[in-house]
């Protein structure tokens, strides 16, 4: 499964998902709003912290991976792009309506 968003997770964990993906493409745009909203669901900031670490470690390997062309193991299940960008990737961030985003900017379902 590609979409967490269909998945059967909590709010919480939804929302970590939500702030993962924006870190990940979009960490210029992380305000203390976002924060803030993974407060409103108890996250604790040593918990912000560490997922914040853990998603920042796992951006910088794969980065590191794509810059020395490193292939995935062969028992990796691989998405096509086409398939990442339609499920997963920026796509999700502009497919958002604008009627859908609220006056900080934050889709108002999540994040």
């Amino acid at each position: 499964m590609l979409d967490y968003r269909v998945a059967d997770l909590s709010e919480r964990e939804k929302r970590l998902c939500d702030y993962a993906i924006l870190l990940t493409l979009q960490p210029a745009k992380i305000k203390r709003s976002h924060l803030d909203r993974l407060r409103e669901l108890g996250i604790t900031d040593e918990q912000i912290t560490v997922a914040t670490q853990v998603i920042g470690y796992f951006n910088y390997i794969n980065r590191i991976a794509d810059g020395l062309g490193v292939e995935p193991e062969d028992w990796m299940e691989s998405p096509s792009h086409q398939q990442w960008d339609r499920e997963r990737g920026t796509a999700y961030l502009e497919s958002i309506p604008d009627s859908q985003i609220d006056n900080e900017g934050h889709p108002r379902q999540s994040l």
